[in-house]
């Protein structure tokens, strides 16, 4: 199976793009951090309370008023007030970047168990291809199980920051330039997705600069390219032959890994010529 890892940065169109592969004519499955993200810290969850333990006594307004509160000591919490919470971790302050650790230290280790509970079904299920629909997938280094990257792209930093806020309202136009810086330079995103390989589609870049349209023919051609590279067949043979799965998915991630290397050093390199 081909695990197809999605990322950009914010409001770059990823969402779009994940929602055109979920439809004909790819109808792929796709695995969604965002959603994983949002179900791990429902109410109830360990999540949940590991965030309202850590910011609750410092942020007045995290919770929103519990709509399912029955008065019997039933209740399992408000939801989260997410804007509440992103103003806490989003920016550049030391106190931002250490909120941020620590939320991110409660979620994302949820999030991988849900993932990877996710490859192993849509595995078993014999398919084809799954997206894995992440937005910090180098940051988290879930690229590593990726046999291809796919990184949606804006040209103009201006134009991502004015669809985040034509998208949210609600964001000034600090919160929206906080909220992008946070998810990294995509442009660096694209460099990155691209040493990973060009020419055997191991990195493709779908750019965004336009309308819908002009989208899903960038989409159409990045599919074209990644299913020459890696064909149906070859999902069915890997299912029917696990060692042979098992070898393919221990050498991809030892590829990824070198490649990773090569970029870490690459990246000191030019650090060390500034």
């Amino acid at each position: 199976m081909l695990i197809i890892g999605l990322t950009g940065s914010i409001a770059t169109g990823k969402s779009t793009v994940s929602s055109l592969l979920s439809s004909p004519p790819y109808s792929l499955p796709i695995i969604d951090a965002d959603t994983l993200a949002r179900r791990v810290v429902e109410p109830g969850t360990a999540g949940y309370k590991a965030i309202v333990e850590y910011f609750g006594p410092t942020t007045p307004d995290l919770l929103l008023p519990d709509k399912n509160d029955n008065n019997n000591g039933e209740s399992k919490g408000g939801p989260l007030n997410r804007p509440a919470l992103g103003r806490r971790v989003f920016g550049d302050s030391p106190e931002q970047r250490r909120d941020r650790g620590v939320l991110n230290g409660i979620v994302h280790p949820a999030v991988r168990w849900e993932i990877y509970k996710a490859l192993l079904a849509n595995y078993l299920t014999g398919k084809w291809a799954v997206v894995l629909d992440v937005p910090l997938l180098f940051e988290s280094g879930l690229d590593l199980l990726c046999g291809t990257v796919v990184v949606v792209g804006v040209s103009d930093p201006e134009v991502q920051m004015a669809r985040l806020r034509a998208r949210d309202a609600h964001l000034s136009a600090e919160d929206a330039e906080n909220r992008v810086r946070s998810q990294g330079d995509v442009k660096g995103k694209v460099a990155r997705a691209e040493s990973r390989g060009v020419s055997n589609a191991r990195g493709v870049i779908v750019w965004n600069d336009s309308d819908k349209g002009a989208l899903e023919g960038e989409v159409k051609r990045a599919m074209e390219r990644i299913g020459g590279s890696s064909p149906r067949w070859w999902a069915w043979v890997l299912l029917v032959m696990p060692p042979v799965g098992v070898g393919v998915g221990v050498w991809n991630i030892v590829v990824n890994y070198l490649g990773m290397r090569r970029w870490e050093g690459r990246v000191k390199e030019e650090k060390a010529k500034l």
